[in-house]
């Protein structure tokens, strides 16, 4: 038979990436007693496997509302990264050198004018730049470059240590973070959460949790958590490849073309990817999905196919029906949702953590969140929201 065990704690965090902890960090702050429980190692999942790109006047980011929320998390990485290298006395390698999008056609042209039109509309700095002055300012890349819009705005971070840095800076402030703890069951009671119980099936613990406030924040297995309690959450998981290289010399920027691109990383080396396939929870790592990063990348960088690989990886993205993040209270008073960050993960969890520790310490948040909250699948077409009890 099982031990069985019971700890309790004033903030109850499910899922130990990027998203929950930088929320355990924020309600930690505030005094709060916080617990995260994750089903394996935390942080090893999207957060780490994520390019870090912190890119939202890169993509023509729609609906508006959103474009704006992720142009404030991206206002808020510079004091969240001096923050969490101060806590963890680790470097994240943030750096704010501008990205820079290239077209190699007509149509992908287009959509560079595109994007200058609506973010120079908004008041956002880009500069055009002509194909000779793309490869004066990096060597290597194709001769079929037509264009290029350098962006000082979108900046990037090395994930991976991101990602160690603030589990640290999360237990230098006294957050508990338990490693291998999937949630088995849910105790509910009418409208609130009583307690769970976590463990492996195959160990001889298991323990009991309660809490306060509960918050969802497991990453594209949120949606299997929710049916424990009877949600139906609409995420899936969207599987993205990845490789690294060696490189002679650092590149300076960030350079995108469609969905593939390179991205910096500290020692000389350079990310590229990425796949978006919808294949369940299968991380595999596939020839074809290596074949369409490889080619991807070397069409936008012949350099690509002299540099040395250093390995390869998949991660898997919570992405929702509509592609926007699931934020906020839903059916239980004590429950919260935070998931459904897709591609944008890295970039949104300083805003993240700010809204969800609003709404846990006062019951509501300065930023609407309609837009956000769980319940919007299940209400018919053109109802309003409810409102939310202040509690």
């Amino acid at each position: 038979m099982a031990e069985e065990s019971s700890r309790a704690a004033d903030v109850l965090i499910i899922g130990g990436g990027i998203i929950g902890c930088s929320i355990a960090l924020r309600l930690k702050q505030e005094g709060l007693s916080v617990i995260v429980l994750d089903r394996g190692e935390p942080g090893a999942e999207a957060s780490s496997a994520a390019a870090g790109m912190l890119a939202p006047q890169g993509e023509m980011i729609e609906p508006r509302m959103f474009s704006d929320l992720c142009v404030t998390s991206r206002s808020l990485y510079p004091q969240f990264a001096a923050e969490i290298e101060m806590l963890s006395g680790q470097h994240v390698a943030y750096r704010n050198d501008g990205s820079l999008l290239v077209a190699l056609d007509e149509e992908q042209e287009t959509e560079l004018t595109e994007v200058y039109r609506q973010q120079t509309a908004r008041g956002f700095p880009l500069q055009r730049l002509t194909a000779a002055e793309v490869h004066r300012h990096v060597a290597g890349l194709s001769p079929q470059i037509r264009s290029g819009l350098f962006i000082a705005g979108d900046h990037w971070v090395d994930s991976e240590r991101l990602m160690r840095a603030l589990l640290v800076a999360c237990r230098h402030e006294g957050v508990r973070i338990e490693a291998g703890q999937p949630v088995r069951r849910f105790k509910a009671k009418n409208d609130r959460i009583e307690s769970l119980e976590a463990g492996s099936d195959t160990a001889s613990h298991t323990a009991t949790y309660t809490a306060k406030t509960y918050i969802l924040a497991a990453g594209c297995w949120t949606g299997e958590l929710a049916t424990l309690l009877g949600i139906n959450l609409p995420l899936v998981p969207c599987r993205g490849q990845m490789m690294e290289f060696e490189t002679p010399r650092e590149l300076p920027w960030v350079v995108r073309t469609g969905r593939h691109y390179l991205v910096p990383r500290p020692e000389q080396r350079v990310l590229v990817g990425t796949t978006a396939e919808y294949v369940g929870y299968d991380k595999a790592v596939t020839g074809e999905g290596l074949r369409s990063v490889l080619q991807g990348a070397m069409n936008l960088a012949p350099l690509v196919a002299g540099l040395r690989l250093r390995r390869a990886w998949a991660g898997l993205r919570p992405d929702s029906t509509d592609h926007l993040p699931i934020l906020g209270y839903g059916r239980f008073e004590n429950l919260v949702f935070s998931t459904g960050h897709f591609r944008n993960g890295i970039l949104l969890a300083p805003v993240t953590a700010e809204i969800i520790a609003e709404l846990v310490l006062k019951g509501s948040t300065s930023r609407s969140m309609e837009a956000y909250g769980p319940t919007r699948f299940s209400r018919p077409a053109g109802e309003p929201p409810p409102l939310h009890r202040t509690r």
